[in-house]
């Protein structure tokens, strides 16, 4: 058997997805049982050991999952805690250094702090009893030194369970913590609340591994005149400090394509470890001493920067490698791949189901797959004629061929890698980038010239710390260069662009496709007719599925942003109906119009100038192509509302003025008249309507009491009936007042209302007065963003707390907090 190991990781995965798709299938005592019987039995019977070694491999996955997973102890914070919030004391001990994570809006910079808390006691009061689960814990500001891994706490805060996305495709905040055994947060108010517990050693120095990264930062700080991004980039670069990695500074390198510098892997592993070897080697050690250094020195490594999962596969592969050459036996990069991901699955299999593990997995795998054909094709382009002496090629060539061969056998890693990788990205960054190919040729090698200059500091940094502040120079420069690649990069055309996330069987079609390429079944007389004929079935249900997707109209209505985006097939009549305050641009509305695809806006419409609806125009005009700006002719005296059009002043063509009996991007204008001038401003809101696939949707905005009278009495015969209709607060009065509610006669009502602060949300009148027209209602402070699906056959609306409405009838409902 080629790859023996790789069948073994496949197969124990194969156990872990299971789990995934079908937990608790039956009792975990019974699951645990029928795993030791078929071990068991493949231990004692040889006979039935090649048949039940693989569905034993299965249920071990399946298995193992379930026993990181289950509630067992009684005393888990799963069941001490519902999932309500509650005001509590916690014990327990840090099982990391806390860290900073450092959010800039503008010019303002918020610094917080995150920790995980291993707890042993929850407190209600005065009374306390044992508790069991790691917690995250948050608190704004930065905590004292006293404060390390393995101290025992006391802290005072809000517990609860990790809130989830706001909205469809936003960042799974939940979930992600979910996979990393999290499943409660600790809101702490301030670092006051924070306290060592009682008897604790208060001289006690902290690890090692804190103490290194300490030392470390301070060294290659050595020499430099100021904490810029340059230094703190390659803090984390070379030390894993997560800190320094704001959303502003790293969307450069995420749009390139090279934002994988900055997790510990092969790259570092590899170049340390070679480093070291070469050192040793000079001083003539031999192999086995030369392993017997390295290894501990790069789990060290590892330990101090975090136990990335990254870093944790490449140094069991370099362990792995190391160990082949001291007994000098040949390597094998897919069996080390797959012993490397087995060990980590094995000690925690929740890593498979998180990012980081997949990108970094398959990034190699595809290397390891694609790389030789791809070299196969390169030498035979660039090879030579063999019986011609290297001396009897023109000078040219000779002076050429070199640098060529470096280029291109760089480009084929980048392809390689880019091609694992690309459904990946796409589906948990919504994008796809091309230029990462020409960008990886220039960032990674001065990458690894950094990493070489910060481990030439760190040698040097206790016996000569001169050489080590001309390193640390170097490197800032190297740094420096890497900034402004990415930085050019990303200004070439169609260098990046956003796209909604694949679906699970285009995911199967182009791994299919790739595996099959490489495999090379596809020239496989044997195979070819097969596998081809498979893939020709995937490519039907792909196309099928995405022409289906094509005839479906959706309407989002935004929480978290007072925003509407309606998703039309195709893009030229998709508009986006408001755009919310500056703040739920930036943390709503980008991630969800990126998560659509969204890479300019046809048109984008501003009802009114509220600032929670207009805020954050000049923020939206900065991030995405606006193509057309609608407002009311109806005048503002609203400062935000001003400023959004002032942004637009320089290109007056793109401002477009409507009022009552025009359209935009084929919805009707019903209201405000040419002549209408309100003194509120919420009376004179743009209401939109428009009939999709025969279903009428009516969107009021915060139309207020003047104007919803107005509107009445403009409206023609059957003008507001609607099907489903969506409505803001206004700031006096409320929305829908009875007589538009008999005139709409909806079948589906959406308030568009907030959570915070109180004054934005439905008050108790308003709720009891729309359950009394018995016309179902969705309030996006219960429920949160609601998604309107809108087909030929008819209409669904979604909403992220699992309520369902189809046609008009609620056919489900479910809580929004689970524990």
């Amino acid at each position: 058997m080629e790859h023996p190991l790789v069948r073994v990781a496949l197969a124990y995965s194969a156990g872990l997805v299971l789990a995934f798709w079908q937990p608790y299938p039956v009792s975990l005592g019974a699951l645990l049982l029928l795993t030791l019987a078929l071990g068991w039995t493949c231990l004692r019977v040889e006979r039935f050991r090649p048949w039940l070694l693989w569905p034993f491999l299965v249920f071990c996955g399946w298995t193992n999952l379930e026993l990181q997973t289950a509630v067992i102890s009684p005393a888990d914070l799963r069941v001490l805690n519902d999932g309500r919030d509650e005001l509590v004391t916690l014990h327990g001990t840090l099982a990391e250094a806390p860290r900073q994570s450092i959010v800039r809006r503008r010019d303002d910079e918020t610094v917080r702090t995150l920790a995980i808390l291993e707890a042993s006691e929850l407190q209600h009061g005065t009374n306390r009893e044992p508790a069991f689960g790691p917690v995250l814990i948050n608190t704004p500001g930065v905590l004292g030194a006293e404060f390390f891994t393995g101290r025992p706490v006391v802290l005072h805060g809000v517990l609860r369970v990790p809130r989830g996305p706001v909205a469809e495709g936003l960042f799974d905040y939940s979930r992600h913590l979910t996979w990393q055994g999290i499943h409660r947060q600790l809101v702490v108010a301030k670092t006051s609340d924070w306290q060592l517990a009682e008897g604790t050693d208060r001289a006690a120095r902290p690890p090692l591994a804190d103490r290194f990264q300490s030392w470390a930062m301070a060294t290659l700080a050595r020499g430099l005149p100021v904490e810029d991004a340059e230094l703190r980039l390659l803090w984390a670069m070379a030390l894993g400090w997560k800190t320094a990695l704001t959303d502003e500074v790293t969307e450069p390198f995420m749009r390139s394509g090279t934002m994988h510098i900055f997790a510990i892997s092969g790259l570092h592993i590899a170049l340390i470890a070679g480093i070291l070897v070469s050192l040793l080697r000079v001083l003539q050690l031999p192999r086995g001493a030369c392993g017997w250094v390295v290894i501990p020195l790069i789990w060290f490594y590892t330990h101090a920067t975090g136990w990335q999962s990254s870093a944790i596969r490449s140094t069991i592969m370099m362990t792995v490698i190391i160990a082949g050459w001291m007994l000098h036996r040949p390597g094998n990069l897919l069996n080390s791949l797959a012993t490397s991901g087995f060990i980590i699955l094995l000690w925690e299999p929740q890593q498979l189901f998180q990012a980081s593990f997949q990108l970094s997995f398959f990034v190699v795998l595809s290397i390891g797959l694609l790389l030789p054909p791809f070299e196969k094709i390169r030498q035979r382009v660039l090879q030579h004629d063999p019986l011609l002496p290297h001396d009897a090629l023109p000078r040219w060539r000779r002076w050429v061929e070199p640098p060529v061969l470096w280029v291109t056998a760089s480009l084929a890693t980048s392809l390689a890698a880019w091609l694992g990788s690309l459904p990946l990205i796409a589906w948990y960054f919504h994008m796809v980038t091309p230029v990462s190919l020409l960008a990886n040729l220039l960032v990674v090698p001065l990458s690894s010239l950094a990493l070489m200059c910060n481990l030439g500091s760190l040698v040097t940094g206790a016996a000569l710390p001169w050489v080590a502040e001309l390193f640390n120079h170097s490197a800032w420069f190297w740094m420096h260069l890497m900034i402004r690649a990415s930085d050019w990069t990303i200004t070439l055309p169609t260098a990046f662009f956003y796209v909604r996330p694949p679906t699970a069987a285009q995911f199967f079609l182009f791994y299919s496709a790739l595996l099959a390429t490489s495999a090379g079944w596809l020239t496989d007389a044997r195979r070819r007719w097969w596998v081809g004929a498979g893939l020709a079935v995937l490519a039907v249900f792909c196309a099928w599925e995405w022409n289906a997707r094509r005839d479906r109209f959706e309407i989002t209505v935004l929480a978290g942003a007072t925003a509407v985006y309606v998703d039309a097939p195709g893009t030229m009549e998709d508009v986006l109906v408001d755009c919310g305050t500056e703040s739920s641009v930036t943390l709503v509305l980008k991630p969800f119009l990126r998560y659509c695809g969204v890479n300019r806006l046809p048109a984008m419409v501003l009802t009114h100038g509220d600032l929670r609806h207009v805020g954050g125009a000049t923020n939206l005009a900065e991030l995405f192509a606006v193509e057309r700006v609608v407002v009311s002719e109806a005048p503002s005296r609203s400062p935000a509302y001003r400023q959004a059009l002032a942004a637009f002043a320089g290109e007056p063509a793109r401002i477009a003025r409507i009022a009552r009996g025009g359209r935009v991007q084929e919805w009707e204008v019903l209201h405000p008249a040419a002549e209408d001038r309100f003194a509120q401003g919420d009376d004179n809101a743009v209401v939109l309507r428009r009939e999709i696939r025969g279903t009428r949707v009516l969107l009021l905005s915060d139309l207020g009491r003047l104007g919803q009278r107005a509107l009445l009495e403009r409206a023609r015969e059957d003008e507001l009936r609607a099907d489903i209709v969506v409505a803001g607060l206004p700031a006096q009065g409320e929305p829908l007042n009875p007589q538009m509610l008999a005139a709409i006669q909806p079948r589906l009502v959406i308030i568009h209302d907030t959570e915070f602060p109180a004054s934005r949300r439905a008050g108790t009148k308003l709720r009891e007065r729309l359950q009394r027209a018995g016309v179902p209602v969705l309030f996006t402070s219960d429920c949160g963003t609601v998604s309107l699906a809108l087909t030929k056959t008819g209409w669904e609306a979604r909403a992220m707390n699992g309520e369902r409405s189809v046609g008009g009838m609620r056919i489900d409902q479910s809580t929004r907090g689970h524990p």
